[in-house]
C-alpha cells in the first residue's frame, strides 16, 4: 500500500473517488457535500492532496482546501474504499494529509467538520479540538459546499451556527503555546534534580 502527494497522473481515479465518496454517504444514511469528479481533478492536480495506492487499484482518498487568504485549510473528502476498509488505512491517510496540511500551511489553522465519530477521535488524536461553526472559516465559498448536503435544512435555520456536523480545529498557535509550557515545566524539573545532585555533591 502506497500514500502519496497526488498529482495530475491521478486524474484517472477522479470518478472512482466521487463515486466512492457518494456510495458511502449512501450507506452510513449521513449528510454529505457531493464532490463530482470535475472538483476531485482539480484537487489531484494542485498537489493539495493523497492519494493510497494498492498497486494501480484505488485504495482511499483526502484532499486540502485553502479558506480566508490561507488563515484556514480544512481536510476534506476522507475515504476508503470499501475493499480496504478495516485495515487502519483511514488513519494513515488522515495522518498524511494533516502532515501535508502543516508542511504547505504552517501558520494555518486546520478544521474539519464531521458527523463521523471514527474522523473525530483522529482528529483528536491529532490534536484538533471541537469547536463551534463560529470558531471556522466565514468563506462563504467553503459553506457553499454544503448546499448538496441533506441536512442543509438545519444548518440554514440556525444561521450556521449549528448542524449534525461537529467542528474541529487544530490550531498551531496553540499547539506551540503548550508546547512550550511543557518544556519549561521540564526544564525547571531538569534545574531542580541537578541544584539537589549538586547539593548533595557539596555536602559530601
Amino acid at each position: 500500500m502506497e500514500i502519496i502527494v497526488a498529482n495530475g497522473s491521478h486524474l484517472k481515479y477522479a470518478r472512482i473517488i466521487s463515486d466512492t465518496i457518494t456510495e458511502s454517504a449512501k450507506v452510513r444514511g449521513t449528510g454529505i457535500a457531493q464532490r463530482t469528479p470535475e472538483y476531485i481533478a482539480k484537487r489531484l492536480e494542485n498537489g493539495n492532496a493523497v492519494i493510497a495506492l494498492d498497486g494501480d487499484t484505488f485504495a482511499g482518498f483526502c484532499y486540502i482546501e485553502v479558506w480566508g487568504n490561507k488563515d484556514f485549510v480544512a481536510n476534506s473528502g476522507l475515504i476508503v474504499h470499501p475493499r480496504f476498509r478495516n485495515q487502519g488505512l483511514a488513519k494513515k491517510i488522515k495522518k498524511a494529509i494533516f502532515e501535508l496540511s502543516k508542511e504547505k500551511f504552517p501558520q494555518a489553522k486546520i478544521f474539519g467538520i464531521t458527523t463521523g465519530l471514527p474522523v473525530m477521535k483522529m482528529n483528536y488524536e491529532l490534536g484538533y479540538k471541537p469547536v463551534t461553526f463560529s470558531e471556522l472559516t466565514d468563506d462563504p465559498d467553503f459553506w457553499k459546499g454544503c448546499q448538496t448536503c441533506k441536512n442543509i435544512d438545519i444548518l440554514t435555520r440556525t444561521e450556521r451556527k449549528m448542524c449534525l456536523c461537529t467542528g474541529m480545529l487544530y490550531d498551531p498557535k496553540a499547539q506551540k503555546k503548550k508546547k512550550d509550557k511543557i518544556n519549561g515545566k521540564a526544564f525547571k524539573r531538569l534545574k531542580s534534580i541537578k541544584e539537589s545532585l549538586f547539593l548533595k555533591k557539596n555536602r559530601k
